[in-house]
């Protein structure tokens, strides 16, 4: 998961990870405030939480696409295993993510 400051770029990522397989989903959410630390001065910003659905051989990739991609010079970028599912659906996202021939 990650945060963009506008929903613009969310956008862009989301779509960017889908046109290169390396997600089956990104949820683009709602606007929250994020209320922080940066270099001595507590900010408060609006950000766009972003969800992407994919499978842990892709993390790497996908960290490298959210750098590239991503306007702050320190973007939140966690990955969060998933410890079980339904199976029809985590069959989904290894079906989407597979790289085509």
């Amino acid at each position: 998961m990650t945060n963009f400051p506008d929903k613009k770029g969310a956008v862009a990522l989301a779509e960017a990870l889908i046109d290169q397989h390396l997600a089956a989903c990104v949820n683009v959410l709602s606007p929250c405030t994020s209320i922080y630390r940066w270099q001595g001065t507590v900010e408060s910003v609006d950000e766009i939480p972003i969800l992407i659905k994919t499978l842990r051989q892709h993390y790497d990739r996908v960290e490298q696409l959210i750098k590239i991609m991503h306007p702050y010079e320190l973007p939140e970028v966690i990955m969060v295993p998933i410890l079980n599912g339904l199976p029809a659906y985590l069959q989904w996202i290894a079906n989407e993510t597979q790289q085509p021939d």
